[in-house]
């Protein structure tokens, strides 16, 4: 891979974390529940919301990275690392997605459903996006793939595990937090859950090819002869 293909994939990367985090702003804005991923880091802002969602997923991603590292050990590749700044710019993202989406009335439920939908067709984008890029895994995938690797369990039902682990440790917070109300975790969640996967693969299924052209140099890309 040439040093211009590589810096397109990052860049294009960068894009996809944008994307990614203006789908979780659209899915916090209707207060129906955000993707199970990011449901710890909802309701310690829904408790302490002195500090933003943005730096809640900076806090909750660096936790994963942290994780990786205990988990893999001598086995942790330096290059992922990248995930720590790469954090820090999707925290960012996200307040800059709040901000953004802060305007929209979310007043009626229909609204808000509406806002879980885009939401989701976004942030499913954005992931998209992000595996076309094919550079570095965000911090929760990563971290699913070194539990898989580690315990030698297929990556898909490691995720589903994972992503059920956040929606018990995210309502087990807001209990705790909430006098046993459940506080950030609803239905927004769960409909997050069984559609992201899907408008992931049709994005991937009609993106890939194109989007793999441009990044390509035009030497690789069949251009030049």
């Amino acid at each position: 891979m040439s040093k211009t293909e590589l810096a397109k994939r990052y860049i294009l990367f960068i894009i996809s974390l944008f994307f990614a985090a203006l789908g979780v702003a659209f899915t916090k804005h209707a207060e129906l529940g955000v993707s199970p991923i990011s449901s710890v880091a909802n309701v310690m802002n829904s408790r302490f919301d002195s500090l933003s969602l943005g730096t809640w997923l900076i806090i909750w991603n660096c936790v994963l990275i942290l994780g990786q590292i205990v988990i893999l050990r001598k086995d942790f590749q330096l290059i992922q690392l990248l995930q720590i700044p790469l954090s820090f710019l999707f925290g960012v993202f996200t307040d800059l997605g709040m901000w953004i989406v802060a305007p929209i009335p979310a007043d009626f439920y229909p609204v808000r459903l509406l806002l879980v939908i885009v939401g989701i067709i976004i942030l499913g984008f954005g992931v998209a996006l992000s595996v076309i890029a094919n550079v570095i895994m965000n911090s929760g995938e990563a971290f699913v793939k070194a539990v898989s690797d580690k315990i030698h369990k297929e990556f898909g039902n490691v995720k589903i595990a994972f992503d059920i682990i956040c929606v018990i440790m995210a309502i087990a917070l807001s209990l705790i937090f909430f006098d046993f109300s459940i506080v950030g975790t609803r239905e927004g969640t769960v409909i997050s859950a069984l559609l992201t996967g899907v408008v992931v693969k049709f994005f991937d299924r009609k993106l890939n090819h194109h989007l793999t052209l441009l990044l390509q140099s035009e030497k690789e890309g069949g251009v030049e002869n």
